[in-house]
């Protein structure tokens, strides 16, 4: 009679070895990963043309419309503020997307500077993008609020909207910082496996 125990038995040994990532699976892996940044990152990037995009119009109505010197000359700076945001926050970054028959170090390259670039824009998209928004904002609703305090105007409301908005956006931020570094992190252990 044979005697074999379970940890002498070649098939029980063999199921239980840990499991290799083959090196096609993990260039396909690496080429959908690189492709799913691709379109965070112009997603991002187009999310940040609205914010400018917004405060251009919201200003120039605010010119057309303004009363104050002051308040115009805000306007305007807020203008040129927003464009000058949108060159700082695109130049030299629109990536073409990877090639079809890139190596598994140049989809883990390609990804690398995708989060990089994201990571780029989530740290200069308050200066370059929400002061300028908050800039137009103040320069409309200090007058506004003046006369509301003036004329004993209910406004508060309002400017409970304006701080939840401002409250609401730091908080996606704080997620949206965090998703970065669980990214980061993730194509750290992708190429410490690809080295062993």
């Amino acid at each position: 009679m044979r005697n074999d125990s379970s940890g002498n038995d070649p098939k029980t040994i063999w199921q239980s070895q840990p499991r290799e990532i083959s090196t096609v699976m993990l260039e396909r892996m690496i080429r959908r990963r690189a492709q799913d940044l691709h379109a965070k990152t112009l997603r991002e990037r187009l999310g940040s043309l609205a914010g400018p995009v917004c405060t251009i119009a919201f200003s120039a109505w605010g010119i057309a419309e303004g009363y104050n010197p002051v308040q115009i000359m805000v306007f305007a700076i807020a203008i040129a503020w927003s464009l000058a945001g949108v060159y700082v926050l695109n130049r030299g970054g629109w990536q073409a997307t990877l090639p079809g028959d890139a190596a598994l170090a140049t989809g883990l390259e390609f990804c690398r500077r995708e989060i990089e670039w994201r990571i780029h824009i989530h740290r200069r998209i308050l200066q370059w993008c929400i002061a300028p928004i908050m800039l137009a904002i103040g320069a409309f609703f200090v007058p506004v609020m003046r006369s509301a305090v003036r004329e004993n105007v209910k406004a508060i409301p309002f400017f409970a909207l304006l701080v939840l908005w401002i409250v609401c956006f730091f908080v996606i931020r704080v997620r949206q910082w965090r998703t970065l570094q669980q990214e980061i992190e993730e194509l750290n252990d992708i190429e410490m496996e690809n080295r062993r």
